[in-house]
C-alpha cells in the first residue's frame, strides 16, 4: 500500500471512486464525486493535500482538503481548514485503509501549519484520528442553534493553541454546495458515468421534500421525472411526470402545509400552534431546492 499525490491522469479513475464510494450512501446517488471534479480549479483548494492511496497498483482511496474560515463572534473571520470527500472504494472499506490515509493527510497537513479543521461525519470513525465535537471548542455550526451539541460537527486543532479560547460560527466552503446551485450541470455530468440506480435506504441523512418539507422515507413518497423514473428531491404531491403540481410562491406553499399542523404534531414532543408552525417553516424553507434564491 502507497499513499502519494493525485495525478491529472488519476482524475476520472479518481472521481469514479467517490462515485462508487458514495453512492446511496447519505442520500439517493450522490454528489461528491462532482465536488471533487469542480473543486481541483477552485482556489480553496490546496493541491499539496490531494492524496491517493494504491493498493497493488489499483487506487482504492483518496482524499482533499480545502481551506475555510469560522465567523468569529466579533463578526472577524478566522482561518481554518476542512477535508472531504475522503473515499475507499467499496471492497476495501472497514479494514483500516481509511484511517491510515486519513492519519497521513493529517500529519501532512500539519507540517503545512495548518492549525484547525472542521468537518462533517460520524465521530464513531473520526475519533480514532483525534476528532471530537466542534461544541467542546466553542465552535458552532451555522446550520444548528448555538446551543447545540451537533453530533455530527467535528474538530481538530493540529497545532495546540491555535484557536485558543475564541467562539465561532462556522460554514462549509461554498465549493461544497456546487451541485445544488448547479443542476443542469451535475445532470449532464452524472449521464457521463455508467448507469446506477438511486435508492432511498436505511442510515441515510434525513431526506425532505425540495418543495413542501415533507419527509421521504420510501420511494412510493417520491415524485416522478419526465420519462417516470423515481425524483428523489420531490414528494408525490408536489412533483409528477417532471413537473410541479402547483405553481405557487413560497409563502402560499407554507400557508398550504400550515393546514396540516395538527398530523405534524403527532410527531413532535411538543405541539406547535398554526403560527408558529409557520413561523418554523419560513426559517426552513428558504434552505429548499425549489426555493433558494
Amino acid at each position: 500500500m502507497i499513499i502519494r499525490l493525485e495525478k491529472t491522469e488519476d482524475y476520472r479513475e479518481v472521481e469514479n471512486l467517490t462515485r462508487e464510494a458514495f453512492w446511496n450512501v447519505y442520500r439517493p446517488g450522490c454528489t461528491e464525486h462532482y465536488v471533487l471534479n469542480q473543486y481541483r480549479t477552485n482556489p480553496d483548494f490546496i493541491p499539496e493535500l490531494d492524496f491517493v492511496m494504491e493498493e497493488n497498483g489499483k487506487i482504492i482511496g483518496h482524499v482533499m482538503f480545502s481551506k475555510a474560515e469560522i465567523m468569529l463572534d466579533d463578526g472577524t473571520p478566522y482561518p481554518s481548514w476542512t477535508f472531504g470527500p475522503i473515499s475507499i472504494h467499496p471492497d476495501y472499506k472497514r479494514k483500516g485503509y481509511g484511517l491510515k490515509l486519513l492519519q497521513y493527510a493529517l500529519e501532512k497537513a500539519k507540517e503545512m501549519g495548518i492549525g484547525l479543521l472542521q468537518m462533517e461525519g460520524n465521530i464513531e470513525f473520526y475519533k480514532h484520528a483525534g476528532f471530537d465535537l466542534a461544541s467542546k471548542m466553542k465552535i458552532h455550526y451555522h446550520a444548528e442553534p448555538r446551543e447545540s451539541e451537533v453530533p455530527y460537527f467535528l474538530a481538530q486543532e493540529l497545532i495546540p493553541g491555535y484557536w485558543g479560547n475564541r467562539e465561532g460560527t462556522y460554514c462549509p466552503p461554498k465549493g461544497y454546495f456546487v451541485a445544488d446551485e448547479n443542476p443542469d450541470a451535475f445532470e449532464a455530468y452524472e449521464a457521463s458515468f455508467p448507469t446506477k440506480e438511486k435508492a432511498l435506504q436505511e442510515g441515510q441523512l434525513p431526506q425532505f421534500c425540495q418543495s413542501c418539507g415533507m419527509p421521504l422515507t420510501k420511494d412510493e413518497d417520491c415524485g416522478t421525472n419526465a420519462d417516470g423514473s423515481t425524483n428523489f428531491d420531490y414528494c408525490q404531491y408536489c412533483y409528477k411526470d417532471g413537473k410541479f403540481l402547483q405553481e405557487c410562491t413560497m409563502d402560499e406553499m407554507i400557508e398550504h402545509c400550515a393546514q396540516f399542523v395538527d398530523e405534524v404534531n403527532k410527531q413532535m414532543p411538543k405541539p406547535m400552534t398554526k403560527e408558529e408552525y409557520k413561523q418554523m417553516m419560513r426559517g426552513f424553507f428558504p434552505m429548499l431546492k425549489r426555493w433558494k434564491k
